[in-house]
């Protein structure tokens, strides 16, 4: 186990120390299960996992028990904590919104559609992969390609009526990597 304390004292003011001690303890490799994303330690963990999402046509989809599924025996080792999920692309999304209406989705797309405009008559330089692309990299800016989610209890600690959704803004249907990091204790 290593141990480390730091002092930090404000500038300009009087000195009032604030001490942090953190602690690491190296996992244990004879202890490592195998088929498991996560550290089998008590201390602090952290796990990761590629996820690729199979293609969806254009428009907003809820993606959070597809994430469930390949996390789900993971996620169960934290009992407080954070989740990080990263999608490596730049013409989708990624965001947090209602999980029961389907109507909200499609009135997402409606307003992203509205407001971002496409075709050849767009404004847009960047054409070289068809007309639907710079809309796609604009819309992917507006809602961004990540999102951190508190780990409670095994659990995501979302709210009872949201849910994680893939924006695909291409016309063509892509399959969409995302990664998912786990921290916590």
């Amino acid at each position: 186990m290593q141990s480390s304390t730091i002092i930090f004292s404000g500038v300009g003011v009087v000195p009032s120390p604030l001490r942090v001690r953190s602690v690491f303890t190296p996992a244990n490799p004879a202890t490592t299960d195998r088929g498991s994303m996560a550290s089998p330690s008590g201390g602090p963990k952290w796990a990761q996992k590629t996820i690729t999402l199979p293609p969806q046509r254009r428009g907003c989809h809820l993606i959070t028990s597809k994430i469930l599924k390949e996390i789900g025996q993971d996620l169960s080792g934290f009992n407080c904590g954070l989740a990080h999920v990263f999608l490596q692309h730049t013409s989708a999304s990624l965001t947090i919104n209602e999980n029961y209406d389907p109507d909200v989705q499609a009135d997402t797309e409606t307003f992203l559609n509205t407001i971002v405009p496409e075709g050849r008559s767009a404004p847009w330089r960047h054409t070289m992969e068809g007309p639907d692309d710079m809309p796609a990299h604009i819309k992917s800016s507006m809602f961004g390609c990540q999102l951190t989610i508190p780990i409670t209890k095994g659990k995501l600690g979302m709210g009872t009526w949201q849910g994680i959704w893939l924006c695909e803004h291409r016309d063509a249907p892509t399959a969409r990597k995302v990664v998912v990091t786990l921290n916590g204790i």
